[in-house]
C-alpha cells in the first residue's frame, strides 16, 4: 500500500469538499475547485478528514491512490492559501510589464512578446524584472510559470533570460585563447 495514500488529509476550517461518486469538489475561502476521481481509487469522508483507498490491489491501484491523495491535499491548500511561482528576468533591457490577463515581455526580440493569462491565474510585476503567478490550482500556477520561462530560457554563459527565483542556473566558462 502506499505510504502516502495512507495519510489522511485534515480539512481545516472554512473548507468545504462534496464527493459525488468519483467527482471531488473543493470550496474554499480563495475559489473553489473540482476533479474527478478514477474509478480505482476510492474517496471517503470522515468528519474533518479525507482518507483515500484502492479498490483493490494492483499495482497501478496503489500508485494512483498515492497520486489522488496529492492532487486532493493540493486542492485543499489551493483553496485557503493559494500557490505562486516568483520569475526573475535577468538581462540588459529585459523587462516585463502586466497588463490585466496580458503580460507584456521584453526579451531581447525584434518584438514584444504577449503572453495570455488564463482564467484563475493572476500576474504581477512588481518590479520589471520581477514576475509573480499566482492562483489556486496549483498545476496552472505552475504551466503558467513554465510557458513565461520557456520564452527565454537561461542561457548558460551569461546567465541571461527567465528563471525561477530559487533556480540555479551552472555558468560555463567562456572559450579561451
Amino acid at each position: 500500500m502506499s505510504r502516502i495514500a495512507n495519510a489522511p488529509i485534515s480539512l481545516p476550517s472554512g473548507v468545504e469538499v462534496t464527493l459525488d461518486g468519483q467527482q471531488v469538489k473543493v470550496k474554499g475561502s480563495k475559489g473553489e475547485l473540482q476533479w474527478s476521481a478514477h474509478e480505482l481509487v476510492s474517496v471517503a469522508q470522515e468528519e474533518a478528514e479525507i482518507k483515500i483507498s484502492a479498490n483493490n490491489d494492483s499495482k497501478n491501484a496503489v500508485a494512483l491512490a498515492g497520486t489522488t491523495r496529492a492532487l486532493i491535499n493540493n486542492m485543499v491548500t489551493g483553496v485557503t492559501d493559494g500557490f505562486e511561482k516568483k520569475l526573475t528576468i535577468i538581462g540588459v533591457g529585459y523587462r516585463a510589464q502586466a497588463q490585466g490577463q496580458k503580460l507584456n515581455l521584453t526579451l531581447g526580440f525584434s518584438h514584444p512578446v504577449v503572453h495570455e493569462v488564463p482564467e484563475g491565474v493572476k500576474v504581477e510585476t512588481p518590479s520589471n524584472t520581477e514576475i509573480v503567478v499566482s492562483g489556486i490550482d496549483k498545476q496552472q500556477v505552475g504551466q503558467v510559470a513554465a510557458d513565461i520561462r520557456a520564452y527565454r530560457k537561461p542561457e548558460p554563459y551569461k546567465g541571461k533570460g527567465v528563471r525561477y527565483t530559487d533556480e540555479y542556473v551552472l555558468r560555463k566558462q567562456a572559450k579561451k585563447k
